[in-house]
Formats: C-alpha cells, structure tokens, sequence
C-alpha cells in the first residue's frame, strides 16, 4: 500500500498554538479549540469514545459530545447499549477529538459518572425526533437477520414517539467523563508536533509539555 504514504494529512496552513499563553484550565483551551474547529470542519463536536469490555479488551466507536461543563465532558447512550454495559461494568474511559483539517488532536480519559435521571431525560427530549425514534428501536449493535424486522421495529417506534413527545427511555443515559488527564496536540510538519499535557493534581491542574 504505497499510496498510503501518498496522501496529506494536513493543510498547508495550520494554525499555531503556544502552550505557554494556554489558559490554566484545560476546558476553556478545549473550547477554544472546539469553536475554532467548528469554522472549519464538519462535525466538530464528533469524538471517538472507548472503553473497556467484560473481557479486558478496548472498544471504541464515535459519538456527539453532547456538553463540557463542571462535571466533565457528557455523551450520551442507552445504559444498554454495548457501551453502556460496559461502562457500568468498568467506569473509565477516553475520549479522542480529531480535526484534521485543523491538524489537532485532543485527548482526554478519566473515571465516567451516569448524570442524575432528569438531566438524561432532558438529554434525550432534546433529540431530533429521528434521533428519538431510532434511541426506542432498540436491539443496538445486535444480529439482524432480515432488514423487514428493522421497518417494523422503526415503525412501531415512531408511533410511540408521536403518541408520548415527553417520555424519554428509563435507559436512557448522560455519562459524564471526568478526566485525569487531558492532551492537546497541534501537527507540523516538520513534525515536531506541539503536544500540551494538563495532569489533575490536587484541586488544579499541572501543565506539561510533552516530546513529540
């Protein structure tokens, strides 16, 4: 595969970034960086979220970041879900930003928290209604067997919606990720990549340069 080599990674112009002039707290740099990216790139808020499953092995898979606030970065699943299962079963996880046309990258991981049932309720109202109607078709990640049986279930999920706009899935669940540590990586290319590690400690956060 020697075209791999081919192709771009990055612009020709990439924005700077200067770890000295970072703000001391990791998630004012993130916003920055989300609302920078979001000028440039789709999907901006799309973050890959992996965990752990039953047998020790990493999963992942992308997700929308949903909220940054006190209590953490939020997504949000059904508590059934593959990731959901998993996360009551080990209650850790990562979170990878990716914009590469931006040639950023942030890096995030730390113990996950479900938020209280009212604020997932909210969280789900909140959807799009197609977002609602695919969250009560259930059976995620499952075999299907015959694409009919995923009408039906759309379907009958669709009524439901429409006859109960207010009712949100008891199952439905904000996760919250709380991290220990958070990384901000900017790419050159002379590749010498600017890497900026913040580290809880305490009741802040230490700063760290990092070699590429």
């Amino acid at each position: 595969m020697v075209q791999l080599r081919g192709w771009p990674s990055f612009p020709e112009e990439l924005p700077g970034f200067t770890p000295e002039t970072a703000p001391p707290d990791p998630q004012a740099l993130f916003l920055e960086w989300l609302t920078e990216a979001g000028e440039h790139v789709l999907a901006p808020h799309a973050v890959t979220l992996s965990t752990v499953d039953a047998d020790g092995a990493p999963d992942a898979r992308v997700v929308i970041l949903k909220d940054v606030g006190p209590a953490g970065w939020a997504v949000a699943t059904s508590s059934e879900s593959p990731k959901g299962l998993q996360l009551r079963k080990d209650p850790r996880a990562a979170l990878t930003f990716f914009w590469p046309g931006r040639g950023r990258q942030v890096r995030l991981r730390g113990p996950v928290s479900p938020a209280a049932p009212e604020v997932s309720a909210a969280d789900f109202l909140a959807r799009p209604p197609a977002s609602r109607v695919e969250a009560f078709v259930g059976h995620q990640s499952q075999v299907l067997h015959d694409p009919a049986d995923l009408d039906a279930a759309a379907a009958q999920a669709r009524r439901w919606v429409e006859e109960n706009p207010d009712v949100a899935p008891e199952t439905w669940t904000r996760y919250l990720v709380d991290p220990d540590e958070v990384e901000f990586w900017q790419a050159s290319h002379d590749r010498r990549h600017v890497r900026l590690r913040y580290r809880k400690s305490g009741g802040g956060w230490v700063r760290e340069r990092l070699w590429p």
